[in-house]
């Protein structure tokens, strides 16, 4: 009876996930697989005729998948000694952005990567979980004195370090995006809340500035209330894309017989992938996608809650503030809702530095959500030996 007993609860306390980190990992599977799919359909075109092999990317996806394997298992190291290692880890990525600004392959008018024997190296994508690391431990280090954060610390300066030399480039997007993850976790954490707007404010004039700096920022700017009215210029990617997503319909034209990619949609396999993926699955694939980084956010922040530390909270909290952020940006992008500031889409947009990125933070993810299980929490406790009490004290008692 006690085993029959034994299992029925366990069978009623069965979940698809048994836990929030198996959830993050299952998620990341899924959109793996999709992105690998998409990845070929969306680019075989321009493999067949950049490189006589319409393989081309789907060969180099997995090598890059093969790699960011090794990232996942980085990112799975006690969160508390790749902490320590935040400031070397710093160094490196300065000098390997300075390197660009030096000796970049410039493509487009851009210098964004380095070539290192016959692989494209983004170190702006490097930059992202450097600042996420180095936000966390300040903002832990403060709560944990019982003081709170202030917008301008040694922290900050250096992640405005990384993200200026990002915006040289200029990458605006990235720059955003190392920038912006840090301070938004400065908002969700104990800062006073005159500091709170004083910080808001602040963002909302930086991006106004790094706008007006570039006079084709404004023209994409003017292009998102009208693109129809330049399709042929500065609204061309907008207009191709939103043909794209429309053309889909309910179920899609069907995997591989999307027509954007024949040259009509540029970078289709990268900044506008998730179009294709649209025009060949339809509504119905795109709602699963935004399933699917929907789980993500939620299990995240549900890791992020139930961290025993502030260190693994922040940690958690920007993880999937990167992850769920790139995402939200790039689907704002392609519906034209934001301008094109190529932000790729997390799994489903091609990139070697940013997939090995992505699965290192979701190895950071999985890392704080099992070192900080209920479950594990619970063995650890019961495994102990049990504290031996000091036998209690006689009371005394009055003589009268």
């Amino acid at each position: 009876m006690t085993e029959a007993r034994e299992r029925g609860a366990a069978m009623s306390e069965w979940r698809f996930w048994m836990s929030d980190h198996e959830a993050v990992l299952g998620v990341t599977i899924v959109l793996l697989f999709v992105g690998t799919l998409n990845i070929f359909s969306s680019s075989f075109v321009v493999a067949s005729s950049n490189y006589d092999d319409p393989f081309f990317f789907l060969k180099k996806q997995g090598i890059n998948i093969a790699a960011g394997l090794v990232c996942f298992a980085i990112g799975c190291i006690d969160y508390h000694y790749l902490v320590k290692a935040r400031t070397a880890g710093f160094f490196l990525v300065l000098a390997l952005l300075a390197a660009v600004a030096l000796a970049g392959v410039e493509v487009n008018g851009a210098r964004r990567w380095l070539s290192l024997g016959g692989f494209q190296l983004q170190p702006a994508e490097l930059a992202k979980p450097a600042a996420i690391f180095l936000e966390a431990h300040y903002i832990a280090w403060r709560v944990q004195r019982g003081m709170r954060c202030r917008f301008f610390h040694n922290e900050i300066y250096m992640i405005g370090a990384m993200g200026l030399l990002v915006e040289l480039e200029p990458d605006m997007g990235t720059a955003m995006i190392i920038c912006g993850v840090p301070l938004f976790m400065l908002i969700c954490s104990n800062m006073k809340n005159v500091t709170k707007l004083k910080l808001l404010v602040s963002v909302v004039l930086g991006a106004a500035l790094l706008c007006m700096v570039q006079p084709y920022r404004l023209q994409r700017i003017r292009a998102l209330f009208d693109p129809w009215t330049d399709a042929q210029g500065t609204g061309y990617q907008i207009v191709q894309s939103l043909q794209a997503i429309g053309s889909g319909g309910l179920a899609g034209m069907g995997i591989g017989m999307g027509v954007s990619k024949y040259h009509y949609l540029p970078e289709a396999h990268t900044d506008f992938a998730f179009s294709v993926w649209c025009q060949e699955m339809g509504f119905l694939g795109a709602f699963f996608v935004l399933l699917m980084f929907a789980l993500l956010a939620y299990y995240g922040v549900r890791i992020a809650n139930n961290s025993k530390d502030t260190l693994g909270q922040m940690l958690a909290f920007g993880a999937t503030m990167l992850i769920v952020g790139q995402a939200v940006i790039n689907l704002l992008m392609i519906s034209g809702c934001l301008p094109v500031v190529g932000v790729p889409l997390p799994f489903i947009s091609y990139g070697g530095t940013s997939l090995f990125v992505s699965m290192f933070i979701i190895g950071v993810l999985f890392n704080v959500g099992w070192r900080n299980a209920p479950s594990r929490n619970k063995a650890a406790d019961k495994s102990a030996a049990p504290v031996k009490r000091a036998p209690a004290r006689p009371r005394l008692r009055r003589v009268k």
